[in-house]
């Protein structure tokens, strides 16, 4: 009988420690009877059931201690104590979860990583421990776990504050350097071509417009089209050209999505030709823009978790809007409404009469699309505003295609 994994072990289990190189001609590891049995050994964990005669030693007995440290069950690495309790490995001593922390990131790779302290947050309860400076210091630091901080901001002693805004700086930090070059390059395209002018440069002709305006200027003896008038991008100039605001649902399932806005939000704001509003919300409504040249201070500024009043946050986006058709408005809500429905759809229909590009996104995060109110969101998308999660990678795609008024570039479900 093949054996089964343990159901809550990690998928991801290195089959060799990190470093270890094959050289050519060497059996492939699954093919080799002790390889096997050594990977079954690391994801069943060991115990009088588990059939596979493995013993570990060095290296493995310390990673299978890690993973019993967390997942438990019978795993024969299970923490002092020797109980099966789920917390029974770690405890509640943030000096242990720190060498635990550490030993992890020194037995697996960071995308592992990642997973195991999702997991033992949600596992064994240590939403406390992360108020405790030393374990913060040890930590992986990535959006999920600033969505955790975040969420703990309120409770947190002023001794640990400064250590979280570290842990949070350096991810918003390595956020900007992955988006912040892109989406300046795509909107700033995006604002040029918006803004047409009929006397162009010649290096400023766009010429699928020019075209598309003087068919009837064909000459067929010729094969080509005179224009009678040229279409142009307009030059970038020191002008506010459009208004954005981004209105985010901080609903503690919203959390990766709230990281990503603020950083996206303060891109937008260091563009002189964007003028951007940041406003989130929860039952009530917070004004955040005066914090957007600092995306860490945005962050702290929110309290994630609690109930979701869309209409009223859609409300006050609405006071606003002084140039309807130069503004784009972007709701990022899982849409579970704890508001007025139908007053919420009629302010969406309004904006969208006024001339505003409304844009709906359900999360926007690397995980794909969460839960969401599926009723609410088809109501959005038979008002002409189809809601979806997105990417951060994708998000200045739809930015410059809500800038330039053409139709979104939604992903395929």
């Amino acid at each position: 009988m093949t054996p089964t994994p343990h159901p809550t072990a990690p998928a991801t289990v290195p089959a060799t420690p990190p470093g270890t190189a094959t050289a050519a001609g060497t059996l492939h590891p699954a093919a080799d009877p002790e390889e096997r049995l050594r990977r079954w050994r690391l994801v069943l964990g060991g115990g009088a059931a588990e059939g596979t005669g493995c013993e570990l030693s060095g290296r493995d007995a310390a990673m299978d201690r890690t993973l019993g440290a967390l997942y438990g069950g019978g795993r024969s690495g299970q923490g002092e104590g020797g109980g099966t309790e789920r917390s029974a490995g770690l405890g509640g001593s943030a000096p242990r979860v720190a060498r635990w922390l550490g030993d992890i990131r020194t037995y697996f790779p960071s995308s592992v990583v990642s997973v195991m302290q999702r997991d033992a947050i949600d596992r064994l309860g240590l939403s406390a421990l992360l108020l405790e400076p030393e374990m913060l210091e040890a930590v992986e630091a990535d959006v999920h776990l600033v969505g955790t901080l975040l969420s703990l901001n309120r409770a947190m002693p002023e001794t640990t504050k400064e250590t979280a805004r570290a842990v949070v700086r350096k991810v918003v930090a390595d956020l900007e350097k992955r988006l912040a070059t892109r989406t300046r390059a795509t909107l700033t395209g995006a604002l040029d071509r918006s803004a047409k002018t009929y006397r162009p440069r010649h290096r400023d002709i766009d010429w699928d417009r020019t075209i598309r305006a003087n068919l009837r200027h064909y000459l067929p003896e010729h094969g080509t089209v005179v224009p009678e008038r040229l279409v142009g991008y307009g030059r970038a100039d020191r002008a506010v050209k459009k208004d954005v605001v981004l209105c985010i649902d901080q609903s503690g399932s919203m959390a990766a999505s709230v990281v990503f806005a603020s950083v996206f939000g303060a891109v937008l704001a260091s563009m002189r030709s964007i003028d951007t509003k940041l406003v989130v919300f929860d039952t009530a409504v917070v004004d955040l823009t005066d914090a957007l040249d600092d995306p860490v201070d945005v962050l702290f500024g929110t309290q994630l978790g609690g109930g979701t009043d869309i209409n009223r946050a859609l409300a006050y986006c609405q006071s606003l809007i002084t140039r309807p058709a130069e503004t784009v408005v972007v709701l990022i809500s899982d849409l579970y409404e704890g508001g007025i429905r139908d007053e919420m759809l009629r302010r969406v229909a309004a904006m969208k009469a006024s001339g505003v590009q409304f844009v709906a996104l359900l999360a926007l995060s690397d995980e794909g699309a969460p839960a969401y109110d599926r009723e609410h969101a088809a109501a959005l998308a038979a008002l002409g505003a189809p809601a979806f999660a997105c990417t951060p990678d994708l998000f200045p795609e739809i930015m410059a295609a809500a800038i330039e008024k053409r139709p979104l570039p939604v992903p395929e479900p």
